[in-house]
């Protein structure tokens, strides 16, 4: 297959897979939830926490800097905490404890009840995400997964966004989108009616 060739099916491919999104109300229906419940929180004086393994470590990360920096235009910081960042935690954690408390003992730690807990996972089965599900469930904390279409572990989070996807790129990109739009919504409806640039 040629280089272009290549490009062209990526692209596609990816299109493909927004377009289900697009035409599957029930998605847009749970994003939309997803989005409110974010808003409460931050309503409420609560924040956000993200967590994810690999690329979608990555966007735990992305998504937290949307939110404290900013998204489309200039406004005060939401509290947000990537659960992905701290060299000093994360090896103190998987030392101590294991690989698999990597998120929970943080949530342990800096998690209050009303906050909002997004796990980010292409295969839904990712064990440190699981695990912190039993934590947010101790203390009050709303819990987001956002996963690919099988049926996995984290099906127990309270709100499950499911892209209709099997491809782990093609579900990443989604997970970057569907992040957007709730940043979208949560800086609209908190501090809205600013021109989007």
């Amino acid at each position: 297959m040629k280089i272009n060739d290549i490009i062209k099916k990526q692209i596609s491919d990816s299109a493909e897979v927004k377009h289900r999104l697009l035409s599957d109300d029930r998605i847009t229906n749970v994003i939309a939830e997803a989005a409110r419940i974010c808003v409460e929180a931050y309503r409420n004086g609560k924040k956000t926490l993200f967590a994810g393994n690999g690329g979608s470590a990555a966007d735990a990360q992305h998504l937290a800097g949307e939110f404290v920096s900013k998204f489309y235009f200039d406004r005060p910081g939401l509290p947000s905490i990537a659960l992905t960042t701290d060299t000093s935690i994360l090896t103190a954690i998987g030392n101590d404890y294991g690989y698999d408390r990597l998120f929970a003992r943080q949530i342990q730690a800096q998690g209050n009840e009303g906050d909002v807990f997004i796990g980010i996972s292409t295969s839904g089965n990712s064990k440190n995400i699981v695990e912190a599900l039993a934590e947010c469930k101790r203390k009050g904390i709303h819990t987001i997964a956002m996963t690919g279409s099988k049926p996995c572990k984290m099906d127990d989070f309270d709100l499950v966004i499911k892209i209709p996807s099997e491809s782990t790129p093609r579900i990443q990109e989604c997970q970057t989108l569907i992040g957007h739009i709730i940043c979208c919504i949560v800086e609209e409806e908190i501090f809205g009616n600013q021109t989007q640039k």
